[in-house]
């Protein structure tokens, strides 16, 4: 997320003061907000054992924790942009793998929950069988290896290619400016049409497979009902995660349209692009689940009640 735009005569302009503070309040209220929705769920889950042995539950903890993670590091590049614009490159890289790592997770991680789905409804006698606790964090640990080994390589060509100097040095913290090779830029491009088609087609055969079962099948049509809309709305997330891909070309446009607006233009994608998205997660799960619901609801209540006793126990005590 850049903080400035370049003049025709060279010089960095960024914006005023005004500006630069509400577009940070902004982001801070958007992370305050969903860290502390995140935060409620990851309570709820951890406060019942029943969440423990439910691959689906634990899949569905794994993304919001990720998405939390790469929400954080987002944000704090951007701000970081705002207070100093050019940070130390080895802390730049660390960020910007971490960021590239948690963003490449949550699309498989919808493809893992897409299967799980389909299994509990297509083959529910060996759903148990199949989808044990112990396998889905071995699927978690798959989805960590295949996410991060085709990034970090990025890591070791830029050791190997740039001079010890250039990590002491201050970047603008994006990627291209770390990650300099042009060979990286279509290997991302490689990987990134590989790994979104494969999620993409392992939706839509996990979809066409449960609304097939739901019409062949007699009971439990209501639960292949609520599985098929979930992978619609995992179908959702897929395409918004996608609009990191193709943002570039849309800022390219609307400069074109609108001359003048690339802070502005660059600030509306970056909320749409890397913020909206992590509104879905705990709507899915947290709002549409009857039985994470409940909890929820429980542990919300709970919370509002300690709270006023506490309230209420200094004046007793009066």
């Amino acid at each position: 997320m850049d903080s400035g735009r370049w003049n025709s005569t060279g010089v960095v302009v960024r914006d005023t003061f005004t500006t630069a503070f509400v577009k940070n309040l902004i982001v801070a209220l958007v992370w305050l907000t969903l860290t502390y929705i995140n935060g409620t769920l990851v309570a709820t889950f951890f406060r019942h054992q029943t969440f423990y042995e439910d691959p689906r539950y634990i899949l569905f903890i794994h993304m919001v924790i990720n998405d939390a993670i790469q929400l954080t590091v987002t944000i704090t590049l951007f701000i970081l942009s705002y207070i100093f614009y050019k940070i130390n490159v080895s802390f730049c890289c660390f960020f910007i793998l971490v960021a590239v790592f948690t963003t490449r997770n949550t699309p498989v991680n919808l493809a893992g929950m897409a299967i799980e789905r389909y299994i509990a409804i297509c083959e529910p006698f060996r759903h148990s069988q199949i989808c044990t606790v112990r396998r889905t964090y071995m699927v978690i640990g798959l989805i960590w290896f295949i996410c991060v080994a085709p990034d970090i390589t990025d890591l070791f060509v830029t050791l190997a290619t740039e001079s010890l100097s250039f990590f002491h040095g201050s970047v603008f913290c994006l990627r291209q400016n770390v990650f300099k090779d042009p060979i990286l830029a279509y290997k991302r491009q490689a990987f990134d049409i590989i790994y979104f088609s494969c999620v993409f087609l392992t939706l839509i055969f996990t979809y066409l497979r449960i609304m097939f079962a739901a019409r062949a099948i007699s009971t439990e049509k209501t639960s292949a009902q609520r599985a098929r809309n979930t992978i619609l709305l995992h179908g959702v997330q897929l395409a918004m995660c996608l609009l990191s891909y193709i943002s570039p070309s849309v800022e390219l446009v609307l400069h074109l349209i609108f001359p003048g607006r690339i802070l502005e233009i660059r600030f509306a994608n970056y909320l749409i692009v890397y913020i909206l998205p992590r509104f879905l997660s705990p709507i899915i799960y947290g709002v549409r689940d009857k039985k994470f619901r409940k909890y929820f609801k429980m542990y919300l209540l709970s919370n509002s009640c300690r709270d006023k006793l506490q309230r209420v126990a200094p004046q007793h005590n009066k």
